[in-house]
């Protein structure tokens, strides 16, 4: 099993910024891609950012060039940098991890963005 534990979400103002975490542990061995995704109210839960075991990261359109996804291996946490924050960039967000055909999600965190 893999333990998923995100954190950095909270409130902001439109034009500012969050970065979140995501912490990994358990069976960590052999996880090869950490995305980011978000659900809003009354939406579908959307892919946001994505980053690859060779380090090759993958946006969503809409949060291109204003989020960065990086990873620290030595800590086993995924990071998700978010800029210019936007009203409609209010979700939870939440961290996945995929090992082989296994997928595991944390909790979420809530990012509101006010206007």
């Amino acid at each position: 099993q893999v333990q998923l534990v995100e954190s950095g979400g909270g409130l902001v103002q439109a034009g500012g910024s969050l970065r979140l975490s995501c912490a990994a542990s358990g069976s960590i061995l052999g996880i090869d891609t950490m995305s980011w995704y978000r659900q809003a109210p009354g939406k579908a839960r959307e892919l946001v950012a994505a980053i690859f075991n060779g380090g090759s990261t993958s946006y969503a359109d809409s949060v291109k060039g204003r989020f960065t996804i990086s990873r620290d291996n030595a800590k086993n946490t995924v990071y998700l940098q978010m800029n210019s924050l936007k009203p409609e960039d209010t979700a939870v967000y939440y961290c996945r991890a995929r090992r082989g055909s296994r997928y595991y999600w944390g909790q979420g965190t809530q990012v509101t963005v006010s206007s």
